[in-house]
Parts: structure tokens; sequence; C-alpha cells
């Protein structure tokens, strides 16, 4: 069975990686000019001249320009660039630092106060206040997409032009970590109240880069704000690629068409890591790579099929294989760098156990199903493996490719049997990715779509969430850890690293274990 396995998957990379080398050809690089730019170089007196341009590649497109709507990785890597947060989490040392609120006291268990830096300003040339504070989290709370990260929020009072208290509907831990994610980010009251539709296709910011265009599907151009508070950003422009299958970002790096590339395939790191002018970025990662089951179809309300299917997957051999050796089997939602994070064991894989349990859950013979996946060639590939394995214990289940935005929009909405998700714990505090992906009022919308509304697991995810006790917490999330493994409505697959391939020429690139990286301290040498 093991060797006909690792057949089916060897297959599976021959026939995937062939596609993706046909699929491969020349792309614009959007206008980058390589004039100007230079700082003192090394030892000998040279200087070195530097690009006004810094090109990244990224698998798919942004889905929104709008912080508060666009919460997806490929659109947060390019609102970051744009958007700016009262507080930022270091990516080196992972404490709380000041951004848009130069300090902060918190006066009991509900209430912080913020000082407003003064002198911000947006890229409209207006000033950054504490009025534009209070709107851009109110206005994050009421929305669907990303309300799950400040809802914990009870009000925001302007005290002055440039301080804001902000209370709490009770004791909540992480609360200055989940200020620091992205969606939380500071908008323009004036600009955003006079015309919201322009706002989101022309989005103005206070951060180190101003929007220029949006090319929907091939690039995002941006340029450097001038007034920036902390100073100019290193590079000028700013260009973020569309380049959906990984062996073209590859080429891409290699040809000098592009400097940085996200999310690159396993097999193409290890490439990168033999060349002499390029170099790959790599650290663990707070993501979960797992499968959705979506737990209001037949068979998924069955408890006995999920287990099966959970048994059926060899994730040692996927990482293996599919994934060259990167990453480790996942038990959990949420991964080992996550405070709260309780391992329960990763279930080994067991065929025969899988087809006792689909027999007795009445499908002694399999079921025919889906697995809907976005059009990321890494992704399919895994689903790919997935699929195979399932056909082993009867199950035979086709892979559906989506378009990022209709994958996000149909699962949302509960289209979907099951889906193959990754989920970063961008606060690394297990609260943001219980309460988004498994409490019951987050169906669909946030992240919860397996559509598991459970009254034990919500009660567990409350009183971890508003208990200020470090240790307290740490207990409920091993409890609530535990049950989530009975009941087994998400399946983790694997734990994966982050990567960034990246010319040689690159300097001041850091990188982030949420996968949001800051690109304005980035320059690359002529």
């Amino acid at each position: 069975m093991k060797k006909r396995l690792l057949r089916i998957l060897a297959t599976v990379l021959a026939m995937t990686s062939i596609l993706a080398l046909v699929a491969c050809g020349g792309t614009n690089n959007g206008g980058s000019s390589n004039s100007g730019n230079s700082d003192a170089g090394s030892g000998d007196g040279a200087a070195t001249s530097y690009k006004d341009t810094l090109i990244w590649a990224q698998g798919a497109d942004v889905t929104s320009l709008d912080p508060h709507q666009g919460k997806e990785t490929p659109a947060v890597e390019v609102t970051c660039q744009i958007f700016d947060t009262l507080v930022v989490v270091n990516p080196e040392t992972n404490e709380i630092e000041p951004q848009i609120a130069e300090s902060w006291e918190q006066v009991d268990e509900l209430t912080y106060v913020f000082k407003i830096r003064q002198g911000i300003k947006f890229h409209d040339g207006s000033d950054l206040t504490a009025e534009d504070v209070k709107f851009s989290l109110d206005r994050a709370i009421n929305s669907a997409a990303v309300s799950y990260i400040v809802d914990f929020i009870d009000t925001v009072t302007v005290d002055d032009e440039y301080t804001v208290t902000v209370k709490t509907k009770a004791p909540y831990a992480p609360a200055l970590r989940n200020l620091a994610i992205p969606f939380a980010a500071i908008v323009p009251k004036a600009v955003v109240e006079a015309d919201e539709a322009a706002f989101i296709l022309n989005p103005v910011g206070s951060g180190p880069y101003q929007f220029v265009e949006w090319k929907q599907n091939d690039h995002v151009t941006l340029k450097a704000f001038d007034d920036y508070y902390a100073g100019k950003p290193a590079t000028e422009n700013l260009i973020m690629k569309v380049i959906p299958e990984t062996s073209q970002r590859s080429i891409a790096l290699e040809t000098g068409e592009i400097d940085l590339a996200y999310d690159m395939a396993v097999n193409d790191v290890a490439k990168l890591k033999d060349s002499t002018e390029l170099t790959v970025y790599e650290i663990p990662s707070l993501t979960c790579w797992y499968i959705s089951m979506n737990m209001n179809k037949e068979p998924f309300n069955n408890p006995l099929v999920r287990e099966a299917l959970s048994y059926a997957i060899d994730r040692q051999l996927i990482i293996d294989t599919i994934n060259a050796g990167s990453g480790q089997p996942a038990d959990a939602i949420i991964a080992p760098g996550v405070f709260g994070y309780y391992s329960t064991g990763v279930r080994e894989y067991d065929p025969e156990k899988a087809k006792e349990l689909l027999a007795e859950a009445g499908y002694p013979d399999g079921f025919e199903t889906s697995l809907w996946v976005n059009d990321n060639q890494s992704r399919i590939e895994m689903c790919q493996a997935i699929q195979n394995m399932f056909q082993q214990i009867g199950v035979e289940c086709a892979v559906e490719v989506l378009e990022f935005g209709s994958y996000i929009s149909r699962t949302t909405n509960g289209e979907h049997d099951m889906a193959y998700f990754g989920w970063t714990t961008s606060s690394a505090d297990a609260d943001y990715s219980y309460y988004s992906l498994e409490h019951s009022t987050q169906q669909g919308a946030a992240g919860n779509r397996s559509f598991i509304a459970d009254p034990e697991v919500d009660a567990l995810i409350e009183e971890a969430r508003t208990n200020s006790d470090e240790a307290t917490r740490t207990e409920l999330y091993k409890e609530l850890a535990i049950k989530l493994d009975e009941i087994n409505n998400n399946i983790p697959v694997f734990y994966s690293s982050i990567n960034v391939g990246a010319s040689q020429k690159v300097e001041g690139f850091v990188m982030d274990a949420n996968g949001y990286h800051n690109l304005d301290t980035v320059k690359v040498a002529q």
C-alpha cells in the first residue's frame, strides 16, 4: 500500500511540474527602472548604486485594498505597506512597539488610553487624529470580514485631538496584539466618508507607501510616501506581481525579473539554495494547513466520517514527498509557536481503521465528494495527494480548483463539501484562531468554514479570551484542544515554514512569522 501511494504521489508531482513548466512565460516587470539611488559602499570607498524599484511576486492577487475587508495574506502583503496600526509587533523580538500610538497606558483590566503621535500625515496630506482612530476601529468592528479581530472592544472614545480611550467588554489578554494586526489599520475618516467606493479602489493610508495603480490579476504599484513619520522608505517604488505558478516565480527570480518571490515550492527552494546569485529566507511559521469539512452537509455531519478521513491522511508522507521534508505533522489548528498550543497527538496514518469507521458510519463502500482549493500550484499538488489517499479508503474525491476570490466567497457561503485552507495565527495568541475558526458566531464570515456550532466549545473560547491569568488560559486551551480533537471538524495536515526567495542584491529584508513582510527598509543593489 505504502509503495503504491508513493508511486501515485510521484506521478502527481511529475504531472504538476510538467504543467507548471509548460505554463511559464514572460511577464512585463511593470516599468521598473534601475536608476538613481546610491549609498556609501564597502570599505574600499566605492559607492553602491541601488534600484529605485523593488518588485516582489506572490501567488495570488489581492482580494481588496480596503484593510478592513481584504484579510487574506495576498491582500495584507500589499495593504500593510499602505496602512499603519496603533501598535506593531517587532518580528525579531516579538515585543509590542509604538506606531501611530506613541504611548499607551492600561488604566485597569478594561481600559486602555492611547496617546496618538502628532504630525502623522495621511497620503492626501491631511493630519491623522484621534477621530480617525475611533472611526477606523469602529469601522473594523462593523466589518463582517475582520470584526473578530476587534470585537473585544466595547467603546472607543475621543478624549482630545490626540488621545483615545478604548474600553473592552471584558478582560482580554491579547488586546494589544490584536490591535497590531494589519486588519486594525487606521484609515482617514474624511476620505472614507466622502466616497467609500473610491477609497476601496484608491486607498489612502498613512503608511510608508502610497497607492498608485492596481491592475487586477497582474500587478499593484506603490510609491514612497515622502512625509512618512518614520522617514522616507529605502526604495522609491514597489511593484507586486501576480504570478500564480511557483515554478514561474522561481524563473522570474533567476532571470532578475523580480527581486523577491513569496511562498516558493519546496523543490524550487532547494534549487534556489544552490544558486550563488540567489538566497532563501526561511523560518517556522504560525500557519497550519488543514481541511475544513462542512458539517452542514452529509456525510460530514457524521463524526465517524470526519474521524475516518483524518486517519486516511499520511501526513509524514505528504511532508516527505510533496513538501520535500519541510514542515511537521499537525495535530491542532494552531501551530506550536502560538501561545495556547497543546498537543493531543497526531493521528497516525491508519487506512484500515479509516475503513472500519466508514463502515460503522454506514458507508462501507465509501462515498463521492469534492475538495476545493484555490489556484495555487503547491496547494493543488497537496490536494491531489490527499485525493489519492482518500481513494484508498473508498472515498472518491474530486479536486476542484477555484480562482482565489471565488474560492473565498463560495466557501464563506458554505457551498463546499471540503476545502483546503492555510490559517496563520497572526497575533501568536490562540484566541485569534480558535475564536475565528471554531466559535459559532463566526460561521462563514471570518473563518469558521466547517460551520461548527458547539456550546461547550463556545464557552471554553469565551472563558479563555476573557481571563487575564496566563496559567488559567493555558489550562482552558488544553481542554479546548482535547474537545476539538474529539469533534474533528477541521483536519490539521501540517505546520509549514515561511520562505521567501530573494536576489543576493536585496538588503534589509526581515522575515515575519505571520507572513506579512514590511518592505520600507528594503533596497536592491544594481
